[in-house]
């Protein structure tokens, strides 16, 4: 599991058929920039717990599903590094 920030939706009309209508959004992992399928509704600026791999693919809906990072849970509280508790 990862911890990533939101920056923003991602607008994919285009694109293959068994990814259906799930709502995309870049998230900020330290400096790198990455898209992950948001199977629970997070919004810019929300700290969330993203899963890679298999468990991306089966938390987005399915085992076939082609996704590689996918949003599981918004945390409540997460200060960012340095800003203390």
């Amino acid at each position: 599991m990862k911890i990533c920030q939101v920056e923003r939706p991602l607008v994919s009309t285009n694109r293959i058929a068994m990814m259906e209508h799930k709502h995309l959004q870049v998230v900020i992992d330290g400096s790198s920039k990455l898209v992950a399928v948001d199977a629970i509704g997070a919004k810019p600026g929300d700290w969330v717990i993203c899963v890679g791999s298999s468990a991306a693919r089966e938390a987005a809906g399915s085992k076939g599903y082609p996704s590689d990072l996918t949003i599981v849970g918004i945390i409540d509280h997460w200060p960012p590094e340095g800003e203390g508790d």
